[in-house]
């Protein structure tokens, strides 16, 4: 059986966080543990609620796992406050975990998911510990504090991260305002250009949990970094084409498109 762990917060709308990790993982053949590190209230227009769980009962969950189930590969979603961050990275370097980090920070309603002081903590504690890292252009520019405008720009983003400690840098193009979608992979040895075309829906809410549990799912598989990213992307660029049309806002996209509901 394959395995793997998500830290992240929970969702209500169930459209990205946990319960969007869970369903990507299990369409994808990979059994998901999970840490719920908070409690949103959100609908697909608005994040109204935010919890944040105590980061001894964050450990205590990752703790839990490891001492029952040898789990490899992971990945992270929302970690919204400093506390959780530290806490986080130091069990990660603990029980030696492959992470997929997916360095959450604006929810696609617009509400902030990482507090501004939080941002060094991402930087000092867990991007040097990441296996991948899966920022989006608005992302990146917050790691490194600087515009990116075009593709060549989101390459030298990938070099400039790549510095930071992580293994594999992917860097999402989604919000350059062009017909295709590139996304650049850097490994330390090569760097690559995805393009994809875009797809005109605002039913994208999810997007980057989808990718990042898709990515760890793949490498739970046993598939080599470039493969599982690969896949993991064309499967995002599946579930984004069968996107469920839902509420009042940004509807999810859908990793279970190959389930047909009655």
């Amino acid at each position: 059986m394959n395995f793997a762990m998500t830290i992240a917060g929970s969702d209500s709308i169930s459209g990205a966080g946990i319960q969007e990790d869970l369903k990507t993982c299990t369409m994808l053949g990979v059994y998901c543990f999970t840490v719920i590190t908070s409690v949103t209230a959100q609908n697909t227009f608005e994040v109204r609620d935010i919890f944040d769980i105590p980061e001894n009962i964050v450990a205590s969950q990752i703790d839990a796992i490891m001492d029952d189930v040898k789990v490899k590969y992971g990945k992270t979603g929302m970690l919204s406050n400093r506390k959780i961050i530290k806490v986080v990275s130091e069990k990660i370097e603990e029980y030696n975990i492959k992470i997929v980090v997916d360095p959450v920070m604006v929810a696609k309603s617009g509400a902030h998911l990482l507090r501004e002081d939080s941002i060094n903590a991402l930087k000092d504690f867990l991007i040097p510990l990441s296996y991948f890292i899966t920022p989006n252009i608005d992302e990146a520019e917050v790691i490194l504090n600087k515009k990116i405008r075009n593709v060549k720009d989101m390459e030298d983003a990938a070099f400039r991260i790549h510095d930071l400690g992580p293994k594999v840098v992917i860097i999402k193009g989604g919000h350059l305002n062009l017909d295709f979608i590139t996304d650049i992979y850097y490994d330390g040895n090569e760097i690559l250009r995805f393009t994809f075309p875009k797809i005109k829906t605002k039913n994208t809410h999810g997007t980057g949990c989808t990718l990042s549990s898709a990515i760890v799912s793949y490498l739970a598989k046993g598939y080599n970094d470039k493969l599982a990213f690969s896949k993991a992307r064309k499967f995002v660029q599946k579930s984004i084409e069968n996107n469920l049309e839902f509420g009042h806002g940004h509807g999810p996209l859908n990793p279970m498109y190959r389930i047909k509901f009655r």
